[in-house]
């Protein structure tokens, strides 16, 4: 017997849904008959038109900054106003895009890169290295650090050197093997011009800004001298932000935009069935449960470890989209191959998770969990973890704030709360979430042997080497960490029947990870 989202919300909202009491969590099944793919009518490749994007998860925090984003929608404007120098490609795997070349030294001490040449700015200004020190530089100021500094804290800013118009030399202050990998984060590290203004920004990517209302709309226009021949296709696309699933929809339905994001399984035979189309992919992103281990309840592992033992994960997968999706294990970078699939899939055990509440004094248990509609299955997965929590005597209050809120004063510093990221790299990921120097710390984890072994990591050039420090860095992680992963969603897309040129992407970000410059409209 299959059960839907709504029908998990009409039930749990009455309180019929405790496991083994009869009710959805133990009714749950994985029969899932659904089309995962339509192909587009599109046809081929043509040029004109404006796509015309509805996208949830953003925020009146929402940015222009390449090297700080926060929310879903940033990276929807990020990835087309601006370019990386390696990205990802829809396999995950890297790809020189503004660079050319990046070669290491034997030692990984020092690194030389050449940019492509014939490149330039929206502003007309030529792409340089002078662009590429000074991106460097303003990711790694001290008064100031961007979000990636944690991950580029081995470079040398100050003394890299211009060999030539295209040549730098990045010298490191200790040995920086994983270069390549932090370099391909999607949005964090783009090129910006010397000068950059946010106010008023230039890239060199597929399409320039003509306005932002941030939490509203953005609108882009083509970028006519872009220096991939022949892209983009589209003459400009509208994104505007919409707060919930049913309004997207409607939108598509409607006519009134042609792609959306972040879809629920349960809206998927309502789109295909009026006619439009369906896009699965098999991301590599999660949507942690973050406990905070420093002070409060989770600062006691045995709490943290009983909390991990409550989730059936395969059940809240089901229920939360249907079956698709990639069982979790309480890691991340699930494609990354420093990635430790040898570790035992952990299962969830009540009898455990009680002896363990009740060696730390914590029977009884209630806490509250901060959730939010800032990513595909948040809120339902949020009330299905409730649900599961309860057989083992623990009172989950689930308080579902506006997105605006989530990332208001209190981001990063909620007790017991959710996230969101797309696919990165394992070592590049510890950068960003699990260093105490780490931007997104939102665990407040800071285990120093941990520490030490992420330094060794990025140090060692034998590869078979760098995987077993990760693997010890992730043995760690599965028995005290504060993360719960209990899956890797898969990303829903809907689209008209007019759009052409989307791919199945394993990034975890929508609409090929926002990438719309081989995007088409019949």
């Amino acid at each position: 017997m299959t059960f839907s989202r709504r029908d998990f919300l009409k039930a749990g909202l009455a309180g019929s849904l405790a496991a083994g009491a009869g009710g959805l969590l133990s009714a749950c099944g994985t029969g899932n008959t659904i089309k995962a793919f339509t192909t587009s009518d599109a046809g081929k490749p043509r040029r004109g038109g404006t796509l015309r994007a509805g996208l949830s998860g953003g925020s009146t925090a929402d940015t222009l900054d390449p090297l700080n984003a926060i929310t879903n929608v940033d990276f929807s404007r990020i990835d087309n106003l601006y370019e990386p120098l390696i990205g990802l490609t829809p396999q995950a795997q890297p790809v020189f895009v503004l660079a050319e070349e990046l070669t290491p030294n034997a030692k990984a001490t020092e690194w030389t890169l050449r940019i492509k040449q014939g490149i330039t700015f929206h502003n007309g200004k030529d792409l340089t290295v002078d662009d590429v020190i000074y991106t460097f530089q303003q990711i790694l100021n001290p008064k100031a650090p961007a979000s990636a500094a944690a991950g580029l804290a081995s470079i040398d800013a100050k003394a890299m050197t211009k060999l030539d118009s295209y040549t730098v030399k990045i010298p490191c202050s200790t040995p920086f093997a994983t270069l390549s990998q932090a370099l391909a984060i999607p949005g964090y590290s783009d090129i910006i011009p010397v000068g950059y203004d946010v106010t008023a920004p230039v890239g060199t990517g597929p399409f320039r800004l003509k306005s932002f209302s941030p939490g509203t709309q953005s609108v882009f226009v083509r970028n006519d001298n872009y220096w991939q021949t022949g892209l983009p296709y589209l003459d400009g696309i509208v994104i505007t932000d919409y707060s919930d699933e049913t309004s997207q929809v409607n939108a598509l339905l409607a006519g009134q935009v042609d792609v959306v994001n972040l879809l629920s399984e349960d809206v998927i035979s309502e789109v295909q069935g009026e006619g439009k189309n369906v896009l699965v992919s098999a991301g590599g992103g999660w949507n942690p449960f973050t406990m905070r281990v420093d002070t409060g309840t989770f600062s006691d592992v045995r709490i943290r470890q009983a909390m991990r033992l409550v989730v059936d994960r395969q059940q809240m997968l089901d229920l939360v989209f249907g079956g698709f999706g990639t069982l979790g294990n309480d890691l991340f970078g699930i494609w990354a191959p420093e990635y430790d699939h040898s570790l035992p899939q952990r299962e969830q055990d009540i009898d455990q998770a009680k002896s363990l509440l009740k060696a730390a004094g914590a029977e009884g248990l209630h806490v509250q969990l901060i959730t939010s509609d800032i990513a595909q299955g948040t809120v339902l997965a949020a009330q299905v973890l409730a649900q599961q929590a309860a057989a083992a005597g623990i009172t989950v209050s689930v308080n579902d704030v506006t997105v605006n809120d989530f990332y208001g004063t209190n981001y990063l510093k909620w007790q017991f709360a959710q996230d969101y990221w797309f696919y990165n790299f394992y070592l590049p990921q510890v950068s960003l979430a699990t260093l105490p120097t780490a931007s997104f710390n939102e665990t407040h984890w800071n285990n120093p042997r941990y520490n030490s072994l992420y330094s060794q990591a990025i140090a060692t050039v034998d590869t078979s080497l760098r995987a077993e420090l990760a693997h010890e860095m992730q043995q760690i992680e599965y028995d005290e960490g504060g993360y719960i992963i209990p899956f890797f969603p898969p990303v829903i897309d809907g689209y008209g029947t007019n759009v052409g040129g989307l791919v199945p992407s394993k990034i975890g970000l929508s609409l090929n990870a926002y990438d719309f410059k081989g995007v088409w409209l019949a």
